[in-house]
């Protein structure tokens, strides 16, 4: 879309900036002033209403009393009066869905909370739910849901949680909506849009991530030990780039998300080496795509050395090669990180997130975790109603432990041995 030259400057240009506007004169005028990196306060919302209300009503009443002087300015400006109204217009739809995405982040990234990811295919909720002896059916998965949505309280740590397409349209058993659920917590529902993984020809063995055609959470990953490839890489990027752009035309937020899996037995070294090489293509090709950082969610995977190195890190570690990693190529602009587990243990992922904490970030660096938050869950269940209640404990003791993380100030104290064990499967799909 056209934007309005420098003389004509509207609150949806400073906002694509990523910044405030501030009234000056003339009054259909603004400055642009820089907003905290990946903040959206409530003054920076509250002013671009005020702005856009402004600039149209500003458009109202030249229309109304002076036309002509007008229409004179705007032809040499615009050529025709009917092209600036055109413009004023786009200006406004555009700034309205800015906000709206911006209300969208600021609710999931907000302290002490982040994401729930249920968002399994039915062909992998169904190894969970195997095993604990569960046939793969829809009732089963029905109510393996609704024990997780239905935990009362769980909005207090979970802000977001991202669904599987039978997810978003199930029921409980009383007939309540599961997205009605998660409303009435406050916790905003997502959806999966990537339809899996393929292989990708000319490649290491390498796969990608179909989807584009199909629309928001979309994942594709890359492995160390395939090379990764350079195709791999740009094939990753492109799509995450593509959906990313489709998503936010259509008012959603994306959540771009390429994996680095853990198969391997690499140092962390190498493991940083990559991430790098990922990261700035994926954000090259957003920048190509002209996606809004500001109005984007990442869910990376952290940096750590391959399940099967010898050597295991450090949470203190792992958090200074991931922040290193996030700073070298990931702009501050960018609202939230939300980190994916992984393969990681229940602990072992809560640890690393609570040590990237320690200090300030640029962004809100929280987690976006599914095995992390529902293996205790799950083998507390065992599939039997009189247990529902003892693991939706379970759900609420592990999004606790994720929250006191996010605001670093996780101590590990009382964890169960079951919660330390790694769930790292050597070529898992999801």
């Amino acid at each position: 879309m056209a934007m309005a030259t420098a003389k004509l400057n509207s609150p949806a240009t400073s906002l694509l900036a990523g910044g405030r506007t501030r009234r000056s004169a003339p009054a259909r005028c603004t400055t642009v002033i820089r907003a905290a990196a990946g903040s959206y306060s409530d003054e920076l919302i509250s002013t671009a209403v005020e702005e856009t209300f402004s600039w149209c009503l500003f458009v109202a009443i030249h229309r109304i009393y002076h036309v002509q002087t007008l229409q004179e300015v705007l032809k040499r400006e615009f050529g025709t009066f009917s092209v600036y109204c055109g413009y004023v217009r786009a200006y406004a739809i555009l700034t309205v869905m800015l906000l709206y995405l911006c209300l969208l982040i600021k609710s999931v990234a907000s302290p002490g909370r982040g994401i729930l990811a249920i968002d399994e295919s039915n062909a992998t909720c169904g190894k969970r739910l195997s095993s604990i002896g569960l046939d793969n059916t829809e009732v089963n998965r029905q109510a393996y849901r609704q024990l997780l949505l239905t935990t009362a309280g769980l909005g207090e740590y979970i802000s977001g949680a991202i669904l599987f397409e039978e997810t978003l349209y199930q029921s409980t058993t009383d007939g309540k909506k599961f997205v009605d659920c998660l409303k009435d917590q406050n916790i905003m529902p997502g959806i999966k849009v990537d339809k899996g993984l393929v292989p990708l020809p000319g490649s290491n063995n390498e796969s990608w991530c179909q989807g584009l055609d199909g629309l928001a959470s979309r994942r594709t990953v890359v492995s160390i030990p395939c090379g990764p490839s350079a195709l791999a890489v740009k094939e990753a990027a492109w799509g995450l780039a593509r959906y990313a752009a489709i998503a936010q035309d259509n008012g959603l937020v994306p959540i771009v998300e390429p994996e680095i899996l853990l198969d391997g037995d690499h140092g962390i070294e190498g493991a940083l080496e990559v991430a790098e090489k990922v990261w700035s293509e994926v954000f090259f090709y957003l920048a190509e795509n002209n996606v809004l950082f500001e109005g984007i969610l990442l869910k990376p995977s952290m940096v750590t050395p391959g399940a099967e190195h010898k050597e295991k890190a450090s949470p203190e570690a792992i958090a200074k090669y991931t922040l290193t990693m996030l700073r070298r190529r990931v702009p501050p602009a960018v609202p939230g990180i939300m980190f994916l587990s992984g393969g990681q243990s229940e602990v072992e992922a809560t640890l690393n997130l609570n040590a990237m904490n320690q200090s300030l970030n640029p962004w809100h660096v929280s987690f976006s975790y599914a095995r992390a938050l529902q293996n205790s869950v799950l083998k507390t269940w065992q599939g039997r109603p009189e247990n529902v209640e003892a693991a939706q404990k379970a759900l609420l003791v592990r999004a606790k432990a994720n929250s006191l993380a996010q605001l670093g100030r996780y101590t590990g104290e009382g964890e169960s041995d079951d919660a330390k064990k790694g769930m790292f499967q050597k070529g898992y799909t999801y």
